[in-house]
């Protein structure tokens, strides 16, 4: 274990103790919030102070192993080295468990998402390969168990999306799919191509944590605009009555949102209301991002969409992910919804990013 690494596990065991004595004061009856505030840092802290408590048992044993190793007896030294290795097995893989415990963890992992992917150059190619992006996330989607509504959608004329914005639901959505934002690019020949040439086209994805009440942006009525329409989609003769998509227009920014999806204005007003300030924190988040880790490979949490993160290159079923330099020769697989082999190695570059800033 680095020293750095030990250092920061020594301070927060010793925090963890502090805690509980605090916790157990008498002096602290009747102040519920000071109480639920340390009742929660105890609650944080105990598995490292747990953890750091097992890994230090283990180093006492892997001890105890060395000095047995040096016995003049052959079989004791035998027994000794299979312990040892076994030991330095253990260590390893608790060492790694103790610096994942101190990432510290986003508050929106665990959370539900806004999906946003529009078409870039290429144009009706663009629009197709946005269609391809979207069912490629909705598989991925129901393989998580997760649920997919769409809020609004523009079509290609020969398929596919100008744009499309959903909403995922389900545990971890966020944790999953957090680096998928930027610039998406294939390159295949279009089935319009009549000279069998590659085209090469792109797409934007976003992908936008969805807030909790307790995380909610203020935002003044007096910086909005509110406007009501009749949905384009299906509806029969409701939606030739009733103007019940709403479009809001954040004056101040300039970001526009919609949802046409529920036949309720009310519903509708409330999910674009929920993107729009989805929208008004990433920007924030963007704007620290871009000041304080404009170095990082993953960009994560600034939402660049000016550079290529992955190319699909379908004639050679390839797909590169350009950030950490991983290539996969599974690009059927993927497009239908096999991301974890993509996705994992994304998280675990992040983890790495994050233990190399904590030491």
């Amino acid at each position: 274990m680095k020293d750095s690494i030990r250092r920061r596990l020594e301070r927060l065991a010793e925090r963890y103790e502090e805690v509980g004595r605090l916790l157990s004061d008498p002096a602290l009856q009747g102040r519920s919030d000071r109480f639920r505030e340390l009742s929660m840092e105890y609650a944080r802290l105990e598995p490292l102070a747990r953890g750091f408590g097992d890994y230090a048992a283990l180093e006492a044993e892997a001890r105890a192993a060395a000095e047995v190793a040096a016995d003049s007896d052959p079989e004791m030294r035998a027994l000794a080295a299979t312990e040892q290795r076994e030991l330095a097995a253990r260590l390893t893989a608790a060492d790694a468990a103790l610096q994942r415990l101190l990432i510290p963890k986003d508050p929106h992992d665990d959370g539900n998402i806004f999906l946003e992917i529009r078409a870039g150059a290429g144009g009706d190619e663009a629009a197709i390969f946005a269609g391809d992006l979207y069912r490629m996330y909705s598989r991925y989607a129901d393989g998580q168990g997760w649920r997919v509504e769409v809020l609004s959608e523009s079509r290609g004329e020969h398929g596919g999306f100008r744009e499309i914005i959903c909403r995922i639901v389900g545990q971890g959505a966020y944790s999953r799919l957090k680096f998928e934002s930027g610039t998406h690019r294939v390159q295949r020949v279009p089935a319009t191509e009549a000279q069998g040439r590659i085209h090469t086209s792109t797409c934007t994805v976003a992908i936008l944590p969805e807030l909790a009440e307790v995380e909610d942006v203020p935002i003044a009525d007096a910086d909005l605009r509110v406007d009501t329409y009749r949905s384009s989609g299906a509806g029969g003769q409701h939606v030739n009555k009733t103007d019940s998509a709403v479009r809001i227009t954040h004056l101040p920014t300039g970001i526009v949102v919609e949802c046409q999806d529920e036949r309720s204005q009310h519903k509708n007003r409330s999910r674009a209301m929920s993107l729009l300030k989805a929208r008004l924190l990433q920007a924030e988040r963007d704007r620290q991002a871009s000041q304080q880790a404009a170095s990082r490979r993953l960009q994560v949490g600034t939402g660049d969409r000016s550079e290529r993160i992955r190319t699909y290159n379908f004639p050679q079923g390839r797909l590169t992910d350009h950030r950490i330099e991983l290539t996969l020769y599974k690009l059927e697989d993927i497009v239908n919804g096999d991301l974890d082999e993509v996705l994992v190695p994304l998280a675990r570059e992040f983890e790495a990013e994050q233990l190399a800033e904590l030491e």
